[in-house]
């Protein structure tokens, strides 16, 4: 991807802003409300039995079974390189230029943040409390602390215009929000009791990582197919969700040192290591969010439940009043500053477009809830169904007035030729 055109096509302009995902997911929900056997049989289908067949013929796949399946494929080893990208992204923004490299700057958002986590977190907690529910669902409540960054952004630039402030606040929250969430994935949801023994595997990937990149290997794939494998796999073994496998070593990557900021373009030009890590696999890993969406969402409908209202009011009440109320502590309590030309009609409707949780919400609902049943598939529904903060962000931005910045220059200029 680095050498690409700046003009892209309809079809790769779709790709990059994660349609395969959206299709993956409309797809499992289609398939799976319409004959679930076959879906199910579908995700839970053993990969190992493809080679077991090859090699005894086939008679006997089930019983030289691994438990190699799509969804263990999927949600273990492909999305170990979604979260990848996603610590580079929260990597370079500590970097100087990065947006969290300047505390001052920062701060307001970095608190922000914390209100978009605490809020959802007790929203849902408090949902489970009420509804009875909190032994079966409570240990939910990190799903709606989620934000997409890819589609927050994408609605977010539509309600206020690409260069607007509450971009760059947006962005940095979500990011913040990014790595808040590894961090949750990794303490609250280990997949067994933890074995922190095959940690010290970790430390060796770390240590190997570091003697590569002092022996001047430039290639990634040295690292990700040497310490990367080694660091996943002691993730696997410590009980550690796999998926997190490779953010260890992702800052101990040859790379620049600065930032160019989340989507920028110029970064197409850069050829560190780490970043094109990010060129040869960033349209793989979209792809993969199909395959992702396809075999995560699919939940028949009669699944609505208590589990999806609990995760909707987290994402969609608790996640703007809590970026609200926490942006009003930074600036009244701590005497912060929110970005120039934003007021709190912005940040209102940003908390609302924030309340995106979609892929990790969905992925933490998998990691939360990790037997399949009527509790998973509701909480699935929540996530799925956060996609209804878009059209909530866009209604209640008209309704406070909000324009999108490049409409309110263009209406200047009409004036200035008027006069």
């Amino acid at each position: 991807m680095s050498g690409q055109s700046k003009k892209r096509g309809l079809v790769r302009k779709l790709i990059d802003n994660s349609f395969l995902l959206i299709l993956g997911a409309v797809s499992a929900l289609v398939w799976a409300n319409i004959h679930s056997p076959s879906y199910q049989a579908f995700v839970n289908f053993d990969l190992a039995s493809l080679f077991t067949a090859t090699h005894a013929g086939g008679h006997d796949a089930a019983e030289h079974s691994h438990g190699f399946t799509l969804h263990f494929f999927v949600n273990d080893i492909v999305m170990a390189l979604f979260f990848a990208i996603a610590a580079k992204e929260v990597w370079e923004s500590l970097l100087p230029g990065g947006s969290l490299a300047d505390p001052k700057k920062a701060a307001t958002p970095l608190l922000a943040t914390v209100g978009g986590i605490m809020g959802p977190a007790l929203v849902y907690i408090a949902g489970t409390y009420f509804t009875g529910t909190h032994d079966s669902l409570g240990k939910g409540w990190a799903i709606p602390c989620a934000t997409d960054i890819a589609f927050s952004y994408l609605i977010a630039r539509f309600i206020f215009g690409a260069s607007h402030p509450a971009i760059a606040f947006l962005l940095l929250l979500a990011i913040a929000d990014d790595a808040a969430g590894l961090i949750i994935l990794a303490v609250f949801y280990p997949q067994a009791e933890i074995r922190p023994e095959w940690l010290l595997l970790t430390v060796g990937a770390m240590l190997l990582t570091m003697q590569l990149r002092r022996s001047k290997v430039h290639s990634h794939w040295a690292y990700l197919i040497g310490p990367g494998v080694v660091s996943w796999f002691s993730f696997y073994q410590a009980n550690i969700h796999p998926a997190l496998g490779l953010v260890p070593i992702i800052p101990l990557l040859p790379h620049a040192h600065t930032d160019l900021g989340i989507f920028a373009r110029e970064e197409q030009n850069r050829h560190d290591t780490l970043n094109e890590f990010e060129h040869a696999w960033k349209l793989p890993v979209e792809f993969g969010l199909g395959l992702f969406g396809l075999a995560n969402a699919g939940v028949v409908m009669s699944s609505l439940g208590t589990g999806t209202w609990v995760v909707l009011m987290g994402l969609l009440v608790g996640k703007p009043v809590g970026i609200t109320l926490l942006t009003l502590f930074a600036e009244k309590g701590l005497k912060l500053e929110k970005p120039a030309g934003m007021d709190y009609r912005h940040v209102v409707t940003l908390g609302m477009v924030a309340g995106i949780g979609f892929t990790v919400a969905l992925f933490v609902s998998v990691a939360a809830f990790t037997v399949p049943g009527l509790d998973q598939d509701s909480v699935k529904m929540g996530a799925l169904l956060s996609f209804a903060a878009a059209p909530a962000a866009i209604v209640l931005g008209k309704s406070l007035g909000i324009r999108p910045l490049q409409s309110v220059a263009s209406e200047e200029e009409k004036l200035a030729k008027a006069a």
